[in-house]
């Protein structure tokens, strides 16, 4: 009699595929049309950015292209200034983010296992410069740059994204250690570990899938934000990738195919950052949902 409502469980485990695998079908067939919406405009802006600008000017925006070429993409990358915009993108956000993970993972370990005295009132401190409108803090963004002598440098723009990143990657990680099982703390301690050694080879492996997903958000937030680029920057050659796209768009207002593959170049880092932390990401998401 105990081994009979195993049999019926999967049964019903079985009657469950079923009834999954007969409605995947229709599920596919009815986000078909909302896919080709989603990509739709990303095609038309590849296409417009292989298409000669002689073909544009002689037969529209709207139509097929008879001839394909990388015109585009050169000039964008060479008298556009994007090459070196994206370098400039490029340092900023490995930088950035590297260093904002790592301070946010060192403060969220210690605000989740260490018995600070107001931790509460510090983590939500810290992340409460979040909530804050980033409109209004742009003047003193840029006062405090020009009082520390970083005014108008990489440097600046690395503070600002590392300043203002903190407290919400804080707040995540700090949710994630708090989850994880004190037992494998205690062990640990048994074993000798001391904190750091804890922090290095206990808590930052479990944390992997937070992680991941926090460099994917991070990588994009920092790698396509404009407004305290140009609130901390003034040369021209220190601007990223989305301040270059400005001046680009009106050094060639009428070469929409520049325009196009500028647009393209700016795109393909935080898409090759997704798709390498793209389990990583959905795990990280779902963590926590069955419990």
């Amino acid at each position: 009699m105990a081994t009979t409502p195993l049999p019926q469980a999967g049964r019903t485990r079985s009657g469950r595929r079923a009834i999954e695998h007969r409605r995947s079908p229709w599920f596919h067939v009815l986000m078909i049309p909302f896919t080709l919406l989603w990509i739709a405009p990303m095609v038309f802006v590849l296409v417009v950015s292989l298409r000669p600008f002689d073909d544009l000017i002689a037969r529209g925006l709207t139509a097929l292209p008879t001839t394909l070429s990388l015109e585009g993409f050169r000039t964008a990358l060479s008298s556009g200034g994007i090459a070196g915009a994206l370098r400039n993108s490029l340092i900023v956000t490995v930088v950035a983010v590297v260093l904002s993970l790592f301070l946010a993972s060192l403060a969220a370990f210690a605000l989740s296992r260490y018995r600070i005295p107001g931790r509460l009132v510090i983590l939500l401190v810290m992340l409460a410069g979040n909530l804050l409108p980033p409109q209004i803090l742009l003047i003193p963004v840029a006062k405090i740059a020009q009082g520390l002598g970083i005014y108008d440098s990489l440097t600046a723009l690395i503070v600002v994204q590392v300043g203002f990143g903190l407290g919400f990657y804080t707040f995540v990680l700090h949710g994630f250690m708090r989850a994880l099982p004190a037992e494998v703390f205690e062990a640990a301690v048994i074993d000798g570990a001391g904190p750091v050694r804890i922090y290095a080879q206990v808590v930052l492996p479990l944390t992997r899938p937070a992680l991941a997903a926090l460099t994917a958000l991070a990588t994009t937030w920092i790698f396509n934000d404009l407004i305290f680029a140009m609130t901390v920057l003034r040369t021209e050659t220190k601007f990223p990738i989305t301040a270059a796209l400005l001046n680009l768009q009106g050094g060639f207002v009428s070469q929409w195919n520049v325009v196009a593959a500028g647009s393209i170049i700016a795109a393909i880092p935080t898409a090759i950052v997704f798709f390498i932390f793209q389990k990583q990401f959905v795990s990280g998401l779902l963590v926590g949902t069955n419990k």
